[in-house]
């Protein structure tokens, strides 16, 4: 960001929004405080794009799995702003085309993790997604054997209520079901 000068006080909501363009850069903002990492590496991303599509293959037409997605947790001051790996919102909120969600919207929250980003996913998030109200937060690990770690929102804090590898399926809150290996597994035809 030549001619840049890095924030040296809490960000508004405002202020981040003034963030200029970084591609190499995934920015967050936690209670101001601009949080910055390197971008995710393709294997990461193609667990994305690969779940994105898999969730949304069998969501009904009132929602979309999108990722990724910023989601204002606290827009109070100082604010907080993550972007999950994807979302799963109605599609009528991605219609209205917005920058970011409120999590309000958000009826699960879904993060891959990454070598720099393994205890944020699973101390830090499931503490800011479950104060939001964020009612399902569901961990994706790509290393061998690729798992999933499924939260449900009960009583203002997490319960976990999948870890495992192989297939993961729910009814909550929606009829999925995932094939976790086909997450990072380039498939015959594509």
């Amino acid at each position: 960001m030549p001619g840049m000068r890095w924030p040296d006080h809490l960000l508004t909501l405002a202020e981040f929004d003034e963030l200029p363009e970084d591609d190499p850069r995934h920015h967050e903002l936690q209670e101001g405080v601009l949080q910055v990492s390197p971008k995710a590496a393709l294997l990461h991303q193609r667990a994305v794009h690969a779940l994105t599509r898999a969730l949304t293959a069998q969501l009904s037409a009132e929602w979309e799995a999108i990722g990724p997605a910023q989601v204002a947790l606290d827009a109070t001051w100082p604010p907080t702003v993550r972007t999950p790996d994807a979302v799963i919102v109605p599609t009528s909120v991605v219609d209205l085309n917005p920058n970011r969600v409120h999590a309000n919207v958000v009826a699960v929250a879904l993060e891959v993790v990454s070598p720099g980003s393994r205890s944020t996913d699973r101390i830090v998030k499931p503490y800011e997604y479950a104060r939001a109200g964020i009612p399902h937060y569901w961990v994706v690990d790509i290393d061998e054997p690729v798992s999933l770690t499924a939260y449900r929102l009960v009583d203002g804090g997490y319960e976990t209520c999948f870890d495992g590898a192989g297939t993961f399926k729910t009814t909550a809150p929606f009829d999925l079901a995932l094939d976790l290996q086909n997450l990072v597994r380039r498939l015959p035809g594509r």
